[in-house]
């Protein structure tokens, strides 16, 4: 598997490089914004390793370029950039996962893992259907009675963790853990957040009630699609 480091912290970058070529990546290296962008469109890549504060061109605007291009490569964020505002930010620009500096490599190794886990489970997943609501997994799009649906990539994590469960009741902890990671400390009504974005996305236009509140127990995706009587 091929991978991106963009960052400009040369040491940081050469140590990342070396960890994960031993660990049998082949791995190419940018140190400025516009270098890390031509790289990504020139060539195939499994994942982005992505720095935010970049000469030349930051990580917001690189994630934003390459996912209005279509490109659906996973990102992962590395920034010394911790305020809840900056990681909504970069995860509404198509980011796939956020991880602030000072970090383990340890959890690097587990977060790149994860994703690549997810990219390649995606590629040969099924189109999940709900009455008129269509979650294509490899394509990583949604579609309500024939209209595509603009989702960020955690909102579609969220949606789609549901969706492989429609009909059963889904904690908030489980979905914390399989979207964010088990070794989340921040807010835990950031899924929420996610569910009512969701919602005025999936429901509201469209009269539905696709994802229901299970009072003290989580979520459930409703299997006709959310179908008011």
């Amino acid at each position: 598997m091929r991978l991106l480091i963009v960052e400009d912290e040369r040491r940081l970058a050469a140590a990342l490089a070396r960890g994960l070529s031993a660990e049998g990546f082949v791995v190419d290296v940018a140190h400025d914004g516009l270098a890390g962008l031509r790289l990504a469109q020139e060539r195939d890549y499994d994942l982005i390793v992505l720095d935010i504060m970049l000469p030349g061109l930051n990580g917001y605007r690189i994630c934003a370029r390459l996912r209005a291009e279509g490109d659906e490569t996973p990102i992962l964020v590395l920034t010394a950039k911790d305020g809840e505002f900056d990681e909504a930010e970069g995860l509404d620009t198509g980011a796939d996962d956020y991880l602030t500096k000072p970090f383990s490599y340890v959890v690097l190794q587990a977060r790149i893992r994860a994703l690549l886990r997810r990219r390649n489970r995606a590629r040969t997943a099924p189109v999940l259907r709900f009455g008129d609501l269509a979650v294509d997994q490899a394509a990583r799009r949604v579609e309500r009675a024939g209209t595509d649906i603009a989702l960020t990539a955690r909102e579609f994590a969220v949606l789609e963790h549901l969706a492989l469960h429609a009909g059963q009741v889904v904690s908030k902890t489980d979905i914390l853990a399989q979207v964010w990671d088990f070794a989340y400390d921040g807010d835990p009504n950031v899924v929420e957040v996610h569910v009512s974005a969701l919602r005025r996305k999936l429901d509201t236009p469209f009269g539905r009630r696709t994802i229901t509140t299970v009072r003290g127990a989580g979520y459930r995706l409703e299997t006709d699609g959310g179908l008011l009587a």
